[in-house]
């Protein structure tokens, strides 16, 4: 990581104590945020049937909520600015919670669309009319906004209790998205085939309100803020021609019309920083996640009814999420591991770009899988290829952009990227409409992930070497600027003798 994200905290993270209680919260927290999506297919099937409705049109359920997960991380990220992680997780837990149990009540496929996802305000009014064209959940707490206000309070405050051990911590709490999967996937069977799906979702609304104790788990970090007592000559110095440079380009305007966009740029950068747009790394992983996006979830989401429709019952099906979650639950504090060690972790965006093209691989292989057996070897790598992405994804962001600016960043990117989320499943869906199978689907989703792996290959290693360039040249203009304090004292010296 660079060392300069440390700095610019303003404070030296305690990388431990109460930090690993933190970890815990948000390994519940991202584990719901996560998982909730993916476990819910397994009620798919039915859900279709039910309504009598396409498989597009059911995919819209998981897309539509994680899409708006995703597209919740700009008010996400300025609640968190503003309060912290620990009211943002609560509240959020509290908006699942009541999003699950009044889809529950669903009378079509519409009701479960805006009951998951799409309606993002914070009163419950009427539902369940009696005529069932009229939508009964008018003015509902969406789930996926609350799926939002679990997710990014978690990743954000993980950055502020570490710096050494983050990509640890990091793996350690996206470890949570497969264990709760895991947990789910057998769950939900066992309560369809107990409660029905319209049961299931009321016992799914109570035991969601776990995140709330894990909002609980999340005090902010007491800075230690560490002063240096002497500052060198050179920083001085430094400083002096930055404080000039900043008062010729003050007095350069109009005083009055500066000062009135210096206080709004102000208080925009307080909450989202835009500068990120010029920020080249940042616009890397932003254009590779784009197009990543359209092929990552759908495999996932389309595991458990690809197994169905192949004539496996539904306990078969849901142990291949199950599978497909233990693996990834032991590869993610793995990929952790691997991330924080010193021969990966100073070029871990390479890394990160093998797991993508890795990803892509084991879709474009898929169709090759037959039987049972080979829908379980497929579950397995790509387990290990889901979770090495996981666990990666955001530690690289921070990698890139810096502790200090990563709560902006995650919310600018999640609004962008909540378009192929959203797009992602139903385009997929779509493909099984038209073909009637589920490989044209696998092919395009390995595309989708394919490209965007080679593409990170190709442009971080122009962006490593764009780094080192920069850092050469800083190096070189540090040593000319000693060099020249150092001539000037010594002429000041003969001068004096």
């Amino acid at each position: 990581m660079p060392p300069a994200a440390t700095t610019n905290l303003g404070y030296t993270p305690p990388d431990g104590g109460w930090g690993w209680a933190v970890v815990f919260g948000a390994f519940i927290s991202i584990g719901f945020s996560y998982a909730f999506p993916k476990s819910l297919t397994i009620y798919f099937k039915e859900i279709q049937e039910y309504f009598s409705i396409s498989y597009s049109e059911i995919a819209w359920v998981s897309s539509v909520m994680l899409a708006s997960m995703y597209a919740g991380g700009p008010v996400s990220s300025l609640l968190v600015n503003r309060y912290g992680s620990r009211p943002v997780v609560l509240v959020g837990g509290l908006m699942v919670s009541a999003a699950m149990v009044l889809a529950s009540f669903g009378t079509t496929i519409m009701h479960l669309y805006l009951c998951i996802g799409v309606l993002g305000v914070f009163a419950l009014c009427a539902y369940l009319l009696t005529q069932e064209d009229e939508c009964p959940c008018v003015g509902l707490m969406c789930k996926g906004l609350g799926l939002a206000f679990n997710l990014q309070p978690a990743l954000t405050i993980i950055g502020t209790y570490f710096q050494v051990k983050r990509p640890l911590a990091n793996g350690l709490a996206m470890t949570g998205s497969p264990v709760v999967l895991f947990t789910l996937a057998p769950l939900n069977q066992f309560l369809f085939d107990s409660f029905g799906w319209r049961g299931s979702f009321l016992v799914l609304g109570s035991i969601v309100l776990n995140c709330c104790v894990a909002g609980a788990l999340m005090r902010p970090v007491r800075k230690r803020v560490q002063l240096k007592p002497n500052a060198e000559p050179q920083e001085i110095i430094g400083a002096a021609e930055e404080t000039a440079t900043a008062d010729s380009r003050v007095q350069s305007t109009n005083l009055q019309t500066d000062k009135r966009k210096n206080e709004s740029r102000g208080q925009l950068h307080k909450y989202i920083d835009v500068s990120l747009f010029r920020h080249r790394g940042f616009l890397i992983y932003l254009v590779g996640n784009v197009v990543m996006f359209l092929g990552f979830f759908a495999p996932v989401v389309f595991l458990a009814p690809y197994a169905k429709h192949q004539g496996f019952d539904e306990y078969s099906a849901a142990f291949l999420l199950s599978i497909f979650a233990l693996v990834d639950m032991f590869i993610r504090p793995t990929t952790g591991l691997i991330g924080n060690t010193k021969w990966i972790r100073p070029r871990i965006q390479y890394f990160f770009s093998f797991a993508v093209t890795y990803n892509g691989v084991c879709h474009l292989l898929c169709p090759l899988a037959h039987g049972y057996v080979g829908l379980v070897v497929y579950a397995v790598f790509f387990g290990l290829a889901f979770g090495m992405v996981s666990a990666l994804l955001f530690e690289v962001l921070m990698d890139l952009v810096g502790a200090h600016r990563f709560s902006s960043a995650v919310g600018l990117v999640t609004i962008i990227e909540c378009g192929p989320v959203l797009l992602g499943p139903p385009l997929s869906g779509a493909l099984v409409d038209i073909f009637g199978e589920y490989k044209y689907m696998y092919y395009a989703c390995g595309v989708f992930m394919l490209v965007p792996g080679i593409f990170f290959f190709i442009m971080h290693y122009y962006n490593y070497k764009k780094l080192d360039a920069e850092q050469r040249h800083s190096l070189a203009l540090e040593m000319k600027t000693s060099d020249d304090a150092e001539q000037l004292k010594t002429s000041r010296d003969d001068e004096t003798l």
